[in-house]
Formats: C-alpha cells, sequence, structure tokens
C-alpha cells in the first residue's frame, strides 16, 4: 500500500506568542483593522489600498511600531506597509496611526514570506526594512533566520530597479551572514565602501532596547543593498 505523502513544512523564522495585550491595543484590532489592515487573501494592488499613486516602502517586523510610525509621520508622501505577528504590537500601531490621522500605513500580521509570495506583486516596492530580525543566537536554531538566499531572492523580485533593502542587527553572527548572503546575490549591490556594513542612517529611530544594549556596549550592524 503506498504510503501518505505529506507537503514539506516550511521552517518559520518566528512563533507567534501574543504576550500581555492593552485594552487600547485590543480596542484599536477589534476597530481598526478593517481600515488599515490589509486583505488576508488575494493580490494586493497598492494603487487601490493607499487611494493614490506613491513610493511604497515595508517595513517586516515592525514591532511596536515606532520606527514606522516616525516614517509615516516625516514623509507624508511615501506609503507605508508593515507586517508583524506579533499582534499587541499590531494593535500598539494601529492606536497610535489613528491618533496621529494618518493615511499613509497600512499593516497585515501574516507571516512576511507567504505576503510576499502570495500577494505582493512582482517589482512593486521601492524599499524593504529588516530591522533586528529575531537571530535564533543558538547554533540548532540558525535555521530559521529570516535572511537566507531564496529569502533574498524573493525580496529582489519585489523591489523595483533601484528599490533598496535596509537591514540592522545587533548580533555580529548574524550580521556576518546577512552580508555573505546578500553579497552573493547578483541582483543586489552593496552600498558600503567596505562591502561590509554602513553607518547608523538618521532614518533609523533609536529603540529602548537598541539604546540599552549601546549603553553595555554591544554593537550594532547597519546593511544597506540596491537592485540592480
Amino acid at each position: 500500500m503506498e504510503e501518505a505523502k505529506h507537503p514539506l513544512r516550511r521552517i518559520r523564522s518566528f512563533v507567534r506568542r501574543e504576550g500581555r495585550m492593552t485594552q487600547a491595543q485590543r480596542d484599536a484590532l477589534d476597530n481598526l483593522l478593517h481600515r488599515y489592515g490589509l486583505p488576508e487573501q488575494g493580490g494586493l494592488d497598492w494603487d487601490t489600498e493607499f487611494g493614490r499613486k506613491a513610493p511604497r516602502y515595508l517595513e517586516i517586523g515592525f514591532g511596536n511600531g515606532d520606527n514606522l510610525l516616525n516614517l509615516a509621520r516625516n514623509n507624508p508622501d511615501i506609503d507605508f506597509i508593515g507586517i508583524e505577528v506579533h499582534r499587541p504590537g499590531v494593535g500598539r500601531l494601529l492606536h497610535e496611526v489613528e491618533k496621529a490621522g494618518l493615511s499613509n500605513v497600512r499593516v497585515s500580521s501574516r507571516d512576511a514570506v507567504e505576503v510576499l509570495q502570495q500577494q505582493v506583486a512582482d517589482a512593486s516596492l521601492d524599499a524593504i526594512f529588516i530591522l533586528f530580525p529575531d537571530p535564533w543566537h543558538k547554533k540548532r536554531h540558525n535555521k530559521r533566520r529570516l535572511v537566507n538566499s531564496e529569502f533574498a531572492q524573493l525580496l529582489l523580485g519585489k523591489l523595483r530597479q533601484g528599490g533598496q533593502v535596509k537591514l540592522a542587527t545587533d548580533w555580529q553572527d548574524y550580521a556576518l551572514q546577512m552580508v555573505d548572503v546578500l553579497n552573493a546575490n547578483a541582483g543586489l549591490r552593496n552600498e558600503a565602501k567596505q562591502g561590509d556594513y554602513v553607518p547608523r542612517p538618521e532614518w533609523r529611530m533609536l529603540t529602548r532596547f537598541e539604546q540599552r544594549g549601546l549603553r553595555l556596549g554591544h554593537g550594532v550592524w547597519d546593511l544597506l543593498y540596491i537592485k540592480i
């Protein structure tokens, strides 16, 4: 008798941990997702979602949303898409976006890889941010890291010509892996003079976590690549 065949499950780069959610975050998820949330199925048409034509920047894993919120406030001529599986963070960003009266932010709480593969059109993004992704620092967990050669090729396909990939990590081992993976992609050009890291860009906010790390002497590595 032929054995049943099961599709291989993709190794995910995250584990969903809801954690504590405030009432404001819960209310935002209940009442604001219909306004700022992206559909969970079907292709995404940015002109339809935002009601205009504009540059489109995507942040993968926006955490509590501080950086994305700051960018959206200071760049009203750019549309920002945020993907984050941690729902308290999604609720917090929704609450702040509504309070600030912003119309240039949309969010998704799906797996970013699935959103990119299934919903985002090729050559439809001008920039992609990946700031402090989970380092999965134990060696046996390194396979869970988001940034690998397959993912780099996926990002490349979604960027317009001249589009940027901007990354940051506070784990040197992961920074080295990112450089190795992205430098090996012929469609991406490393903008660092030495082919590795760039200075911290002014647009990237210092998070409380990062400020604490810097006080303790921890390093932070920023990377910038251009689609060529």
